[in-house]
């Protein structure tokens, strides 16, 4: 399986991650769910991966976005674009940049 590295410093990242996790945690408050309910909808064995994703310490699976965006409201573009903006910046920025 490739893993892509970010080539942004370290900190950048981790600091990009506290984002994309607040971006989650507003998403499944405005849905009025639980860490515990999402957990349950999106299939994840232990609510505390919900908990680490929101505080940065992890990214949603990509095999699980379709899944996520429907728990979360969401349409799955929109859903995959904002995550890439928090994982993936550099292609973000190539794909959507000004």
């Amino acid at each position: 399986m490739y893993v892509h590295q970010q080539r942004v410093g370290s900190e950048e990242v981790q600091e990009l991650r506290r984002e994309g996790g607040r971006f989650l945690k507003e998403l499944r408050e405005k849905r009025g769910l639980s860490q515990r309910q999402l957990a349950a909808q999106v299939g994840a064995e232990y609510y505390t991966f919900i908990s680490q994703l929101e505080t940065g310490r992890g990214r949603v699976p990509p095999d699980r976005y379709r899944v996520w965006a429907e728990a979360l409201g969401i349409d799955a573009k929109d859903f995959v674009k904002s995550l890439m903006r928090f994982y993936d910046p550099l292609t973000f920025e190539i794909l959507f940049g000004d």
